[in-house]
């Protein structure tokens, strides 16, 4: 397996180029911005792309859809729930004085419990609501791409549009049952490790909550 941040945009999202070494398929996470970017580091790595995954339709990790899929007419998979966001992109921009090219429309619906596959590799969609409506996580193979639910020390904003405190407060207990060893890579700042937020994280520590009993 074979997994690379690109670290883009003015919001310094992590899209995520994952592939298996083998048949060198492979698939972009959450291509936020800089789509000459993202382009060139498949290009650069020889993988065919074959798709793209989204964890949620924030500005932020969905801005450079538009650039990859003129390159290559690859399938947009997007929880349904998160339709209403992803059709404003362009009005989320121009609240924080960004022009952002509306991406084409989504092909594929996520659902809690689909299998998603890159080449021999397949990973489960976890429906972790509570940063949008339709977040999800992909986990497999030892990791999960997280999204904005979970960072290293941190937790993904509940005050903006569509958000839910009570409902991020769940999913985070769903990502914390998965195994300690589980390698977090999440859609802001440095990856992690499950054990390591269970230990240190405020949010998952008890230190800290979303909402009150």
């Amino acid at each position: 397996m074979f997994v690379r941040a690109e670290t883009v945009g003015p919001f310094a999202e992590n899209c995520y180029l994952l592939a298996d070494e083998q048949t060198r398929n492979a698939v972009l996470i959450d291509p936020g911005d800089e789509g000459a970017r993202l382009i060139a580091a498949v290009e650069r790595g020889g993988f065919t792309l074959g798709a793209l995954w989204i964890t949620h339709a924030h500005i932020d990790h969905v801005g450079g859809i538009a650039a990859v899929k003129r390159r290559w007419d690859v399938p947009v998979f997007l929880h349904p729930a998160d339709r209403p966001l992803y059709d404003r992109v362009t009005e989320q921009g121009t609240f924080y004085g960004l022009q952002i090219e509306a991406p084409p429309g989504p092909d594929r619906d996520l659902a809690e419990g689909d299998v998603v596959q890159v080449g021999g590799l397949s990973f489960r969609v976890m429906h972790v609501p509570g940063h949008a409506p339709g977040h999800v996580a992909f986990a497999g193979h030892g990791v999960v791409f997280g999204g904005d639910c979970l960072f290293a020390g941190s937790i993904g904003r509940t005050d903006l549009p569509l958000s839910d405190p009570r409902a991020l407060q769940q999913s985070l207990g769903r990502l914390a049952a998965l195994p300690p060893e589980t390698v977090v890579y999440a859609g802001h700042g440095p990856a992690t490790t499950i054990g390591e937020e269970i230990r240190t994280n405020p949010f998952l520590t008890g230190a800290a909550r979303l909402i009150s009993r």
